[in-house]
């Protein structure tokens, strides 16, 4: 059993709906003043991540399909027009993007959130080809028709649609050119320690991602991390012999263990924005709040993302599988190969070190963190599974979810220990540098 799972006494293992999170956190906080219709960024956060990925439930929605890196980026942009078309609005906080028309204080902050929103997704676009597919766009339009046919026509409706619609294009102009799907191969090596592909599939993609302009940071490369341990030391020796344990497909796990391993296979784009729409309704944010608190989150992980990708690339490290496999010709006398070794799950087709899904999840939770001003909150993650109970795990801190998954990608044999922890150093670094960079109150 993992440190981390051994020594947290405050987590507690449920299996039940999401009312309940609910109903705990609404006494937390006194609901603050809500303007008009304060569910429209939670909406639209909904109907973006259903359109970049897929949506989860019984019925499921046409989406993009695009891999959780990918679709990061996407939302980032997302969030942060939203952002700009509220606070355009509102005032009180820096734009993210400068030179933006300030709107007038009545003007409808739901339609400025649906603009921005739809704008950005129906504007997306590679080499002038459009990448949400057009089943995808037809319902986007839709929904759009819909939210703005709820709102009272007059001047507040207009100006809150040429808000929304003023950020949106300064995004996408922003994020043209910006490096999203150039050509960029993994290194593929031979030496022991280098990164190749691995099986079931062998594919090699995704390496452009850290190349991919930063939302906030200042280079692609400013939180590179130290690196893996090498492969003939005794601390690469330690945690090999810790994932051949326990990340095997066989590995015995405990109860405590199987349910951290499941919930954190899902994709942590819709599972983590899912959880911060329960959380930020449940405190009873206002409907600029709630912008500004997607938008954080958003961009800061866009930034971890292609800090992360950017890492993965400059240390081209194998991962378990291989190195496994090829125990017996490492150097190393205290790692015993095995050439059947199996994760428990199909190891991605990049690099191991850092990990991504930990920079995703640190950088969520530091920006939430960041946002409500301290790490000490409650609340679930819960991931739906058809025709089983939900998995769901409770917390009381956002730090103590990254526990967590830095447990569970080695518990799931994809990772080494130290590219968990390092990618969640990246996670928290990009949200202590957005938070300190951005999004600040106008004095």
């Amino acid at each position: 059993m993992g440190e981390g799972l051994a020594n947290r006494t405050r987590r507690t293992f449920v299996l039940t709906a999401v009312v309940a999170l609910a109903a705990t956190l609404i006494g937390a906080a006194p609901a603050a003043a809500q303007p008009e219709h304060s569910d429209a960024v939670r909406v639209w956060n909904l109907y973006a991540t259903d359109a970049l990925i897929n949506a989860t439930g019984a019925v499921p929605t046409p989406g993009a399909g695009q891999a959780p890196p990918v679709s990061q980026l996407h939302l980032a942009m997302v969030q942060g027009a939203v952002y700009d078309a509220v606070n355009a609005i509102v005032g009180g906080y820096q734009p993210y993007l400068p030179d933006l028309p300030t709107a007038s204080p009545s003007a409808s902050q739901e339609a400025a959130v649906a603009t921005a929103a739809h704008h950005v997704l129906v504007g997306l676009e590679n080499d002038d080809v459009l990448l949400l597919p057009d089943a995808v766009r037809v319902r986007l339009d839709g929904l759009y028709a819909d939210a703005l046919a709820g709102i009272l026509d007059g001047d507040a409706k207009t100006e809150g649609v040429a808000a929304g619609a003023a950020a949106a294009a300064a995004m996408l102009a922003a994020r043209t050119d910006d490096g999203r799907f150039a050509a960029f191969p993994w290194q593929e090596g031979v030496e022991a320690g280098e990164w190749r592909p691995t099986p079931p599939g062998f594919g090699n993609d995704l390496a452009w991602v850290g190349q991919v302009e930063p939302f906030t940071l200042e280079s692609t490369s400013q939180l590179r991390t130290k690196g893996p341990n090498a492969v003939t030391s005794g601390a690469y020796a330690k945690e090999y012999n810790e994932v051949k344990d326990l990340g095997a497909a066989g590995s015995p796990r405990t109860p405590e263990q199987n349910v951290v391993v499941q919930l954190y296979t899902a994709n942590p784009i819709e599972l983590f924005n899912r959880t911060f729409r329960v959380v930020s309704e449940a405190h009873g944010l206002t409907l600029a709040e709630e912008a500004r608190l997607f938008a954080m989150l958003n961009v800061a992980t866009a930034d971890s993302v292609i800090s992360c990708f950017n890492d993965k690339a400059f240390w081209n490290y194998w991962r378990p599988v291989t190195a496994i496999r090829e125990g017996e010709n490492d150097g190393n006398h205290k790692t015993a190969g095995d050439p059947e070794w199996t994760p428990l799950l199909t190891t991605p087709p990049y690099s191991d070190h850092p990990s991504g899904y930990n920079c995703v999840s640190a950088a969520y939770m530091h920006a939430a963190g960041a946002f409500f001003g301290t790490d000490k909150v409650d609340f679930s993650v819960i991931r739906p599974i058809p025709g089983m109970p939900a998995v769901e795990l409770h917390y009381t801190r956002f730090t103590d979810l990254v526990d967590d998954t830095i447990d569970a990608r080695v518990w799931q044999g994809l990772h080494f220990r130290e590219a968990d922890v390092q990618g969640a150093g990246i996670g928290k670094d990009a949200a202590r540098w957005l938070a300190k960079h951005f999004f600040q109150p106008v004095k």
